[in-house]
């Protein structure tokens, strides 16, 4: 738990299609750790690519959230309003001399592979669309996460410099999420083991612009039988919403809780509260993904 400021978490979604069971996972880890800590829980849609975003994705993600009494504090924040708050973190890096055009392609990055050599870093000559990538230094980037223990990254080595700004013009995660956690005051992050790799890339830009370092937790994320992170992409199953109980009994259990069996006959607040009174981080498991069963897949 952070010391220096009431906690505020959030639950941060793309809403490239309905909610699922490792969607709710995330969910339900953060919305306990900010209420077992007395602390806000916030949520934000990260809908920053049109093309990805079916029609009605994000009002239904929230309809999920609230079928399992999943209730938020505030209003909720929508990326795709805040491009001009972008564009102004943009502008305060690119003031700082920490921004260059670069049009090397996915082809060539693999060539390199898939840490990016900064080859355009020094002025290189950009023909067509290109992107806008951040300067990094060789230091290495050290934190604890609160469920994987500690984590360093050396930018240089195992990152390169990296993408604010795609060619198609979309501002990309690393830039929002910055940008968003600083505006929203977010002091702690739960999120799924996937994100870890960023994370060094973001406690950099946030040096770099003067932001406070949140504290992060890094769960497992479920996959099916393949091994493969549930996501629209792998096809991922909707949750059925007319036993609510069941699903976060359900969540629980990944997370490393022992609800009670009796939770099952009783109300989603009666599990929530449950969960709250007994969550501890410190159960969940120290894996990088877990395998669901079929039901949920």
């Amino acid at each position: 738990m952070s010391t220096s400021s009431p906690y505020i978490g959030r639950f941060a979604p793309s809403p490239t299609g309905p909610l699922h069971f490792g969607s709710l996972v995330a969910a339900l880890a953060s919305f306990l750790d900010a209420k077992a800590h007395r602390g806000q829980w916030l949520v934000r849609m990260e809908d920053l690519d049109p093309a990805r975003e079916p029609e009605g994705a994000a009002d239904d993600i929230l309809t999920a959230l609230e079928q399992l009494g999943l209730e938020w504090d505030g209003a909720v924040l929508y990326q795709s309003q805040r491009l001009e708050q972008y564009a102004h973190t943009l502008q305060l890096l690119e003031e700082k001399g920490l921004i260059y055009p670069c049009a090397c392609s996915r082809a060539q990055i693999k060539e390199m592979g898939g840490i990016y050599d900064n080859r355009c870093r020094n002025g290189a000559k950009t023909h067509g669309p290109y992107a806008k990538r951040m300067k990094v230094t060789a230091q290495t980037i050290a934190f604890t996460d609160r469920v994987q223990g500690p984590q360093s990254q050396n930018l240089i080595q195992e990152c390169g410099d990296f993408v604010l700004v795609r060619k198609d013009g979309l501002f990309a995660y690393q830039l929002a999420v910055v940008a968003d956690d600083a505006f929203q005051g977010i002091t702690d992050i739960v999120r799924g083991i996937d994100l870890l790799d960023s994370t060094a890339r973001q406690i950099y830009m946030q040096e770099q612009l003067g932001f406070s370092r949140p504290q992060y937790a890094h769960i497992p994320v479920a996959v099916n039988e393949l091994g493969q992170k549930l996501s629209k992409q792998h096809f991922a199953k909707a949750l059925t919403l007319s036993r609510p109980q069941e699903l976060l009994y359900a969540a629980m259990q990944f997370l490393g809780l022992t609800p009670e069996p009796d939770l099952l006959k009783g109300s989603v607040a009666d599990t929530l509260q449950w969960g709250v009174e007994h969550w501890d981080i410190q159960k969940v498991p120290k894996l990088a993904n877990i395998q669901l069963d079929k039901q949920f897949l």
